[in-house]
């Protein structure tokens, strides 16, 4: 989840083409970057040397940054056609049935005196897309004090970071385990109304679940990432998927709409 409207978004790519999954408006007359120079915008994780795009989109590889950027570039996607799920090599990127519903997880006991405040968030978030969806998140608790991202043991894991670039990151259901991991910023403690961690992570465990956000639908939102998305609702501004400062509508905390619920219930019967 991004702190607040970065330089770093992709809005600034000149769009071309109209292809399923392209964004739902008109592309704006704006300057293309290089790839040299949207390398050199992104920020990449020292920990794991992937590169986090949008505020929270966390990409492995290189190799992946210049897939998403030729996507951005090309406006050509994959769609066939407010929730949108991540779609690319002709498929929905989601869990299967069976491990949708086994979503283990650990929480790192290095949150210290905020471990027991992760822990009630997740359990809220995780609450509300498995009242949606048929999905199920375990934490496993007594992975909690070898919670790193080699522990097997879980599908993912929860940790910390101090980094200011984002409040905090998740992953897609096609990620490694080396890179399955929702990490949560330090500044995600401090003040950050009108959103709350729990909805913070809400937010994050959408990205979770395959969903991607929603104003890259639209190049007017001025956030238009790529377009490797298909599109399971209308539309959706208010979305909890949809960062507020991109022309959301949702003013108060990041919660689910019932667009949200009834696209989630559309991936995961």
């Amino acid at each position: 989840m991004v702190k607040s409207h970065s330089a770093l978004l992709l809005a600034g790519f000149t769009l071309l083409g109209s292809a399923c999954g392209a964004p739902e408006s008109e592309p704006q007359d704006t300057q293309q970057l290089t790839f040299e120079e949207f390398r050199a915008g992104a920020y990449q994780e020292p920990e794991s040397g992937g590169f986090v795009v949008d505020g929270d989109i966390f990409l492995e590889s290189e190799s992946e940054l210049r897939e998403f950027y030729a996507q951005a570039v090309s406006g050509l996607g994959t769609q066939q056609g407010g929730l949108a799920v991540y779609y690319s090599g002709g498929r929905d990127i989601k869990w299967s049935a069976s491990q949708a519903l086994n979503l283990t997880y650990c929480v790192s006991t290095k949150f210290g005196n905020n471990y027991t405040r992760v822990v009630n968030a997740m359990k809220s978030a995780a609450a509300e897309w498995e009242a949606a969806a048929n999905v199920k998140f375990v934490h496993v608790s007594a992975q909690d004090s070898n919670c790193t991202n080699r522990n097997n043991n879980v599908v993912f894991d929860v940790n910390q970071t101090k980094t200011s670039q984002y409040l905090a990151r998740a992953f897609f259901p096609n990620s490694t385990r080396r890179n399955a991991n929702v990490l949560i910023s330090t500044t995600s403690f401090q003040n950050i109304s009108p959103w709350t961690l729990e909805g913070v992570i809400r937010h994050e465990l959408g990205h979770v679940l395959g969903f991607r956000h929603e104003h890259t639908r639209l190049t007017t939102t001025g956030c238009y990432e790529d377009s490797a998305w298909r599109a399971l609702t209308p539309y959706d501004a208010s979305s909890v998927m949809h960062y507020p400062q991109c022309s959301g509508t949702q003013t108060g905390d990041l919660v689910l709409t019932s667009y949200d619920r009834s696209g989630a219930r559309a991936l995961y019967p």
